[in-house]
């Protein structure tokens, strides 16, 4: 039964880095979570504190099913994220991003429920725009690597947009940029998380290229506080709109402040640069702090050091954490990214 002042919310992928974090949060608000996951990359060590809470459901299932559920909204994050998970399977990438979220549109459509698209920084490709504004139309590299998970979400905001037009659904997008903190998987190839723990063992930090590309790296509390924020704004309000950290920051200068904060006496190894890897990335946030009242609240080495000390308390524990599907990398490089 949906409380009394609360809502009922379904968060696909709600067992991943991301998902899990916007289940706290929408718990918190007094709101009943039914959190879905096929746990290919999602893990239940990620909501495992949340199993014992009366107002969270946890149901293992894949967006690329069909699905028959009642709920109030819907928060689309199913998918892999990371290079490491998406270039794994990359059809099943492309499945996820286009059929899951044609398969949610219809959830939300037939309960006229509204309905918050998690797309990308990843639509704008190796961008010739910087900052990156929402009206830039990106410049994505369609046969590449990366395309399963670019024209993925691309195709996922298309969908998206069409059902607004067609069926009147409510329909939220957001641009979702570098985001990093605890609960990354040690082994998801994201930047952060790769230098965090390389740092703290001892190892070489490895980046990939010269270290001059640069990210914006947003803490994973501010996203899933704008996540909420655009949810909740009018019907007239689709986006997309840019959720991310505007201060940006080369391989290089992350590398050294992640070497710094963690103590470390680890040096600095470069490899070769991986297939379309942007050369810069930083959003534009101006929509979000016009239409959100919007903007990172938490500094780059804030959120480090609560990062590095989930990474220390995981090394500390000396079990490998549980693992619920292929997390492991594969021998090529993965570049310079921590998307959500």
């Amino acid at each position: 039964m949906k409380p009394a002042d609360g809502k009922r919310i379904l968060v696909t992928g709600g067992a991943g880095f991301l998902g899990s974090h916007l289940c706290d949060y929408l718990l918190r608000q007094g709101h009943e979570v039914l959190c879905v996951d096929n746990f290919h990359t999602g893990s239940r060590r990620n909501i495992l504190h949340l199993l014992g809470h009366p107002r969270f459901e946890l149901l293992r299932h894949d967006v690329t099913a069909p699905l028959a559920v009642e709920v109030d909204e819907i928060y689309n994050l199913a998918c892999p994220a990371s290079p490491v998970h998406y270039q794994t399977d990359p059809i099943q990438t492309t499945k996820t991003s286009v059929l899951g979220t044609l398969n949610m549109l219809g959830l939300a459509r037939r309960l006229k429920a509204r309905f918050l698209q998690a797309s990308t920084s990843e639509v704008y490709g190796d961008p010739l725009q910087h900052p990156q504004t929402e009206a830039y139309w990106g410049n994505v590299n369609p046969l590449g690597i990366r395309a399963c998970y670019d024209e993925g979400k691309r195709c996922a905001e298309s969908l998206c947009m069409d059902y607004r037009r067609q069926h009147g659904l409510d329909v939220k997008i957001v641009r979702i940029f570098n985001t990093y903190g605890p609960r990354m998987h040690p082994e998801d190839g994201r930047v952060v998380s790769n230098f965090v723990v390389q740092a703290l063992s001892g190892q070489p930090l490895t980046i990939y290229g010269d270290g001059s590309q640069t990210r914006s790296f947003c803490y994973v509390d501010d996203l899933v506080r704008g996540l909420a924020r655009l949810m909740q704004t009018p019907p007239e309000t689709a986006g997309p709109v840019n959720l991310g950290n505007p201060v940006e920051y080369s391989m290089r200068a992350l590398a050294e402040t992640v070497i710094r904060l963690c103590d470390s006496r680890s040096g600095i190894l470069f490899m070769p640069l991986p297939g379309d890897d942007p050369a810069r990335r930083r959003p534009d946030i101006s929509l979000a702090r016009k239409l959100l009242h919007w903007a990172p609240e938490i500094g780059l080495e804030e959120g480090l050091a609560r990062t590095i000390a989930y990474f220390r308390q995981q090394l500390d524990d000396a079990e490998p954490p549980p693992v619920d599907g292929p997390l492991h990398a594969p021998a090529a490089a993965v570049g310079a990214d921590a998307r959500q």
